[in-house]
This record gives structure tokens, sequence and C-alpha cells, in this order.
């Protein structure tokens, strides 16, 4: 090709991927190995000793992943990335770079139910303390910041509500505080925002949602935008001290704008294991192959359901942000200008035995725990994802006891209407 940037579907379908130098074969293929031969002592010595790159264990590496990696990167203009085990598993080993027992981050109240949990409860046994804030008050972000904060962490689309987070306040906070911010782009993908454009550091994926797509391999990623500088003040020793199981390298001053990702890789996966199967890894670089194409036609069913929910007389209110009426319209179309996503919330006069009752009835939409199936799916979060929340906590979230979620699908429009008039009633 040219010298010219390649463009979002190009990329898509071919970046960090050529034909398999030994076989030929066009599509990526499974490495399904355990471990690699080394070359000869020295090589090993070198892999081992992060003077060199190459593939030593599947759990720390591989060239299915790596392609995976490289293409995701590019997607959200990073530098690098790392891909794990599943979404939670990104979040674990991102804070593990930057927080020591005693520290804490800030957290926008608006999360997953599933990361609300993960941050207050499965986090403190480390000794990791989440602060909460309001992303539709940013000065409650800088009123959390403390002497202990260490990183800030948000949903550019918040799950359930479909809210839009406005990443560049935000990222004026954080810069303030002078702490990384950390974007979970999983409800957007790169094809809708991409939040290091807006000031983010890291970013993180569920894999298992939009860009695999297909509802059939659970994965996460790590991005690194390449932004931070992880010497200054020496808030972040992981990265900016003489690492001993190294030879006393330093991350930082050794790779650059791409040491987060190294440090994710070489002192969390490697440690903590949450390595990605490169079957997974194949089968969500097929799914991100048609991510354009899929999230278009999700915004765009999105929409018209939207639409018809929001004239129903059984429907109390409709939180999507690709409405004209939506309190985020305006954040949607300054980050979100080709769609405003594919899940959002909507609540019925019934109150939670109507949300109840409705999931009961659907017959095309899929009942089930999870978001970006190219099928529609449906879920009432008061009693399941954000069921172990107490009722006000619910409602701070999104995810009050009326409130169902629905993640749109790729059908038919007027198919997933029709389900949804037949179960509302009249």
């Amino acid at each position: 090709m040219s010298d010219r940037l390649p463009g979002f579907s190009t990329l898509a379908v071919h970046a960090g991927a050529q034909p398999d130098p030994t076989t030929g074969a066009r599509a990526t293929p499974i490495y399904q190995t355990t471990s690699f031969v080394f070359n000869d002592a020295d090589h090993a010595a070198s892999l081992f000793g992060l003077q060199a790159f190459g593939n030593i264990y599947t759990r720390i590496g591989n060239p299915t992943n790596a392609v995976l990696e490289e293409r995701v990167a590019a997607l959200e203009g990073g530098t690098a990335a790392l891909a794990v085990a599943s979404g939670h598993a990104a979040q674990v080993v991102v804070l593990q770079q930057l927080l020591q027992p005693g520290d804490e981050f800030i957290a926008a109240r608006k999360l997953y139910g599933g990361s609300i949990n993960q941050f207050t409860h499965a986090f403190k046994s480390f000794g990791w303390n989440v602060v909460w804030a309001d992303p539709d008050d940013i000065a409650s972000f800088e009123r959390a910041v403390t002497p202990r904060t260490k990183a800030i962490f948000i949903e550019s689309i918040a799950n359930p509500a479909g809210s839009i987070t406005d990443i560049e306040a935000i990222s004026t906070v954080a810069r303030k505080a002078g702490v990384p911010l950390i974007v979970d782009n999983t409800l957007a993908s790169p094809y809708l925002i991409r939040p290091i454009d807006h000031g983010a550091d890291i970013v993180v994926h569920s894999l298992t949602k939009f860009l695999g797509g297909h509802g059939n391999s659970l994965g996460g990623i790590i991005v690194d935008a390449g932004t931070f500088d992880w010497s200054t003040g020496g808030k972040y020793p992981m990265l900016s001290e003489p690492r001993p199981e190294y030879h006393g390298i330093r991350l930082q001053e050794t790779f650059g704008n791409f040491a987060f990702a190294i440090a994710c890789r070489v002192l969390g996966l490697r440690d903590l294991g949450p390595a990605l199967s490169p079957f997974n890894a194949f089968m969500i670089l097929t799914g991100i192959e048609t991510l354009p194409l899929r999230m278009q036609k999700h915004c765009d069913n999105a929409k018209a359901v939207a639409e018809f929910l929001a004239g129903h007389p059984a429907v109390a209110s409709v939180s999507y942000a690709g409405l004209a009426s939506d309190k985020y319209n305006q954040l949607a179309r300054k980050y979100a200008p080709k769609g405003a996503g594919a899940v959002f919330t909507f609540s019925l006069k019934g109150g939670y035995d109507a949300g109840v009752s409705l999931v009961s009835k659907l017959q095309l939409f899929s009942h089930l725990a999870n978001v970006g199936d190219t099928r529609s799916l449906v879920i009432h979060p008061a009693s399941t994802t954000h069921s172990q929340l107490d009722d006000a906590a619910k409602v701070k979230s999104g995810a009050g006891p009326d409130v169902v979620r629905l993640s749109i699908g790729i059908e038919d429009k007027e198919d997933l209407i029709a389900d949804l008039e037949q179960a509302l009633g009249t």
C-alpha cells in the first residue's frame, strides 16, 4: 500500500495479520501450542531477560493472540495491547500495575454490575480501595482525589443505561491529579468512540462483547495509549523502579511509550496467569473483521427500537442517548456521531413485576447475561446482574427495579419491534 493511513474497515480486516510464512495460509492460524522452541541457549536467555521479543510460553504470549493485540491497538490508536482471558481479567491486570495495598482509585458509579462488585468486594483482598464518583457531576471526581489516588476508571458508554460519559472532562481531572485515565470501551467499541483521542491513557475491553460479536468466546484486552509518563513523582514503582525479576530493568526507561503494555504482560499476565486461549483469539479476530458492519446495524436497529418504546403506553421512560430528547444526546453527538450504541434501558409503568413479566414473554430476544451479540438480548438487571446492590445503589447505577436492559442485535428491526409489541401488550 501507499503511505496513506488505512481506514477503520481496512484495519479491522488486515491490522496485525500477514499470510503464514510457512504455509501461505491467509487466515491467521490457531497456534494451539503451550510453548515454543528456542534457537539456542543465548536466544532463550535473551527472551527471558526482556532483551529480545519472541515467543516463550502461551501464558505470556502467542502468535495468534499477537495478531489480535496488534489489531485492537491499531483500531484504538494505541501503541500496544495485551489480550487476556476476560474483561474482568483485564481490569485486575491493569490495576495490579498501578496500585499498592492501601492505594485508591476513583470509579464512575455508572458501571457494569460485575465491575461494581469486583471493585467493591474482590479488590478489598488486595488492599485496593475504590472511591465512587458521579459521571454526571465532574466536580465529584475532583473532590474524590487524595494523595493515595492512583487512577480514574470510567466507561465510555455506561452499562446498563447506555449513558455517554464526558471523557475529555474527566481526562482533565486525571491530568490535574497526575494519574492515568482508564476507559472501559466495551459498549462503544473503537468504531463508535476512540477514548485515546479524548484523553484516555489506558483502554480496556471485554472482547466477549461487540469486538468478538457472536457470543461464542470470552476474552479481554488492555490497550496502552503511550501517553502517560510513569516515572513522574515515583507513584508507579512497578514501571519506574528497577525490577529485580528482570535484572534491574526499569520498564518505563527501557520500553518508553509501550512500557505499560509490557508491564501488564511480564508482571501481570506472567504471574497472575489469565491467558487467552489461541482458539478464542482466532474467533474474536474473525468477529472483528465485520465490526464496522455489525456496529452500524446494531446502532440503527437500537435507535428504531428505542423510538418505538418511547411511544408505547406501557413504557414510563427510555434511556437511550441516540434519542434527541435524551439528556446524553449532546454528548452522544460529540463522542459517538455514528451511533449511540446498542445497549440501553427502559422503565415500565408496572415496576419490578412488569419487568420480570416482559422478559418471560419475549420470544425473539434471548434472556441471558451478556451484551454485544449478533442476537438481541434482554435482561432485568435488578434481579440479575445488579442484584448484589441495595436498592439505592441499583438506582444510582441505572438499574432500578423497573428497568429492563436490551442489547439490540442485527436482526430485522421490524421483527424486534413486533416481539416487544406482543410482550408489552396494549
